[in-house]
């Protein structure tokens, strides 16, 4: 496909619309996290898609080899969809190129896929994370029914950063300012529910950002308020101190798992 425009939504927030001749083959799913993986390479090397990633590893150093990065689909058009991604200043790879790319650049990317959806049968909604959740909590908050009743805890650097979301009247969306990132900040998200008297009946909570502060919130979810697997989507979508590529290599180490794996199925 192809880049087809971009915007700043936020200082530290580019929006970028991706398109042309391939948007034809691009199936979207019913997921409210529905996201892509971009394959990004070193442009210097001349690398020609689609890329044969094993037949690379034959004649590529490993630091040479095309990478992804996963953004969640965050809005979809007749002619192309919307990716919203977090930039700060040259670090990483995709930051620094959503900043810069210019219409017609090509874009290689594979899916979508996703796993979660707003449960319409819910007698509450609890949406929790920071910047790199956004677009599929915004997403989230705007599949919801007229009807639905909820609560989101967005935190972000401070209030330049926050979006608009089209939300149900039902369902407030409250900001909470961190400053820059830091070891001191992890438990924001989580100190802010624990103040939170949740509503009676079976809610369903989505929650996903930074892996730490999705560990503190995994303690307060499960282990003080007792909710069950069911009702609760979490997951890191970055971890403070990593690179992408360590944080995505962690995912297989005990430190990357916010939850253990579930117990197979009695025989």
């Amino acid at each position: 496909m192809e880049v087809v425009r971009t915007e700043r939504i936020a200082p530290s927030l580019v929006r970028v619309w991706i398109g042309g001749a391939g948007f034809g083959v691009f199936v979207p799913n019913a997921f409210t996290d529905a996201y892509v993986k971009l394959w990004f390479a070193k442009p210097e090397l001349g690398l020609e898609p689609p890329y044969d990633v094993a037949a690379l590893r034959e004649s590529l150093a490993p630091g040479d080899l095309p990478v992804t990065r996963t953004y969640t689909v965050r809005h979809i058009a007749e002619d192309s969809f919307a990716i919203d991604v977090v930039v700060h200043g040259d670090e990483g790879i995709a930051g620094p190129w959503a900043a810069r790319v210019e219409p017609g650049a090509r874009v290689v990317l594979g899916g979508p896929g996703g796993a979660f959806a707003p449960d319409e049968s819910a007698a509450w909604h609890l949406f929790l994370g920071d910047e790199s959740a956004l677009p599929a909590i915004a997403r989230g908050i705007e599949a919801l029914p007229p009807t639905a009743r909820g609560l989101a805890v967005l935190e972000t650097r401070d209030a330049s950063e926050e979006i608009a979301i089209d939300a149900p009247s039902g369902v407030a969306v409250r900001w909470v300012h961190r400053g820059d990132p830091s070891a001191a900040t992890i438990g924001l998200l989580a100190d802010t529910v624990a103040a939170l008297d949740l509503p009676a009946g079976r809610g369903q909570v989505f929650a996903h950002g930074e892996r730490e502060s999705m560990k503190a919130l995994r303690d307060e979810l499960f282990a003080r308020r007792g909710l069950e697997r069911s009702q609760v989507s979490i997951s890191g979508y970055w971890a403070l101190g990593r690179t992408e590529d360590r944080f995505q290599a962690e995912k297989r180490e005990p430190i990357g798992q916010i939850l253990p794996p579930e117990p197979a199925p009695a025989p």
